[in-house]
C-alpha cells in the first residue's frame, strides 16, 4: 500500500478574506493525491522556544505570500526535512521560487517530484545571560539583530571574532546576517550582498559612534561574539528574523556562528541568482547614454515616444519566461544592441503594461509580506 503523501499549505492571515488562491492550491494538491494541512494563524514563539508544528512526515510545505510569510513558515518546519516552496504574493519575494500565475506548473512539478532542493545556511545563536550555567539557544535564516533596548540611548558593545576582541563602540546595534539575509535588513544598513552559496556570516554595525565601524565577513569555522558592557547606557534587545525577541541585561554575551542544520528550499528552475537580483531590485542594466540611443532607435522603428522602454520589464521577462504568454499584447518589433560582445534583446514595456513586475497577483490584488 502506497504511503499517503502529506503537504502543508502556509498562508498569510490576510488571505482568510481572500481565500481563492488558498482553496485553489489545496484543491490542486488534493487532485494530485496529497493530504493537505492548512496553517494560516501562528504567533511568534518566544526567543529560544521554537516548536515544530508540521507533521514530520510532510513531503513539502507550500507557502503563499511574501518573504515574511516564508520566514514564519521556517519556524514551523525547523528541525524537519520538509522543503519549502514559496509562491510569491508579496512585494519582492527573494525566497519565493514561483509567482502566483505559475501555480499550476509548480504543483505539477511537486506531484512529479520534479524539483531540486537547495540548502540555505542558518545562523546559530547562543545567549549567555549573566551567571547562567547554559545558554538560551535560537537560530535565524535571515539575520539576528542586537539593538539598544532604550530608544533614546546607545548600547555599548564589545565585538570579538574567535575569542579575539576586535572593536568596541556605542551604537544603535548590529546585524549579523546569513547570505540569504544579506539582501534584507543588512543590505539596507549598507552591507554587501552575498550569494546564497557563500559559507559566511556578515556583521553590519548600526549607527556606530566609531572610526572603525565597517561590515565584517567571517568564514564558516569562525564565531562572532558580542558583549553588552556593564557600563552601557542601555540594555540590549535581541531579535531573530524580525520575529523572536527578548530584552538582554548588561553583562550578556551573544555568540553567533553557522549552524550544522540547513533550511531546505525547493528549486524548480535554473535561474541564476544574478538574474533574480537584477529583477527583484529592478537594477538598471544599461547606462543612460545607451538607453537614450535605444529609445531613439525604437521611436524610429515603432513611432513610440522615447522612454517607453522599461528595462525592469525586460528583466522580469527573463526571470519568468511564461510572463509574456500570460498577457496577450500586440507584438512590437525587437530592438537589439551589441554591448561588450553580448547580444541583448530589449523588450518594450507595452508588452507588460498594466501588470505588476513584482508578482502577478490576480487574487483581489492582495499584497502580502
Amino acid at each position: 500500500m502506497e504511503r499517503t503523501r502529506l503537504a502543508v499549505v502556509v498562508t498569510h492571515p490576510k488571505l482568510r478574506h481572500h481565500g481563492n488562491i488558498v482553496s485553489e492550491t489545496v484543491h490542486k494538491l488534493e487532485e494530485q493525491g496529497f493530504e493537505v494541512q492548512v496553517i494560516d494563524n501562528f504567533d511568534a514563539p518566544e526567543f529560544g522556544g521554537i516548536t515544530t508544528k508540521v507533521d514530520p512526515r510532510s513531503e513539502i510545505v507550500v507557502v503563499l505570500g511574501g518573504d515574511g510569510t516564508i520566514l514564519r513558515a521556517t519556524e514551523l518546519t525547523h528541525c524537519t526535512d520538509a522543503p519549502i516552496l514559496g509562491i510569491n504574493l508579496g512585494h519582492v519575494g527573494f525566497l519565493a521560487e514561483f509567482e502566483s500565475f505559475q501555480l499550476d506548473d509548480a504543483i505539477a512539478r511537486i506531484s512529479a517530484r520534479d524539483y531540486a532542493v537547495e540548502e540555505r545556511l542558518v545562523a546559530h545563536i547562543d545567549v549567555w545571560l549573566p551567571g547562567a550555567d547554559k545558554p538560551l539557544v535560537d537560530w535565524a535564516l535571515n539575520d539576528v539583530t542586537l539593538e539598544r533596548a532604550d530608544r533614546g540611548k546607545m548600547v555599548e558593545l564589545s565585538i570579538a571574532v574567535d575569542g579575539v576582541e576586535m572593536s568596541s563602540f556605542g551604537c544603535d546595534g548590529i546585524i549579523v546576517s546569513t547570505p540569504t539575509g544579506s539582501t534584507a535588513y543588512a543590505f539596507s544598513a549598507g552591507g554587501p550582498i552575498m550569494w546564497p552559496n557563500v559559507e559566511a556570516l556578515l556583521m553590519v554595525p548600526l549607527a556606530a559612534h566609531a572610526l572603525f565601524a565597517r561590515p565584517v565577513v567571517i568564514g564558516s569555522d569562525s564565531t562572532f561574539s558580542f558583549y553588552i558592557s556593564e557600563d552601557s547606557a542601555s540594555e540590549g534587545w535581541i531579535c531573530c528574523d524580525g520575529r523572536r525577541g527578548r530584552k538582554l541585561p548588561k553583562g550578556t554575551r551573544i555568540d553567533v556562528r553557522q549552524s550544522s542544520a540547513r533550511l531546505k528550499l525547493v528549486s524548480l528552475s535554473q535561474v541564476p541568482f544574478t538574474t533574480r537580483l537584477v529583477t527583484k531590485f529592478d537594477l538598471p542594466v544599461v547606462g543612460w547614454r545607451e538607453q537614450a540611443n535605444i529609445d531613439h532607435k525604437r521611436q524610429d522603428a515603432t513611432g513610440e515616444c522615447p522612454g517607453s522602454c522599461n528595462i525592469a520589464a525586460h528583466n522580469h521577462a527573463k526571470l519568468n519566461p511564461d510572463y509574456l504568454q500570460q498577457h496577450e499584447q500586440k507584438p512590437v518589433p525587437d530592438i537589439t544592441r551589441e554591448s561588450q560582445g553580448h547580444r541583448v534583446r530589449e523588450i518594450n514595456a507595452a508588452h507588460v503594461r498594466g501588470a505588476s513586475l513584482r508578482g502577478l497577483v490576480d487574487y483581489d490584488d492582495v499584497q502580502l509580506d
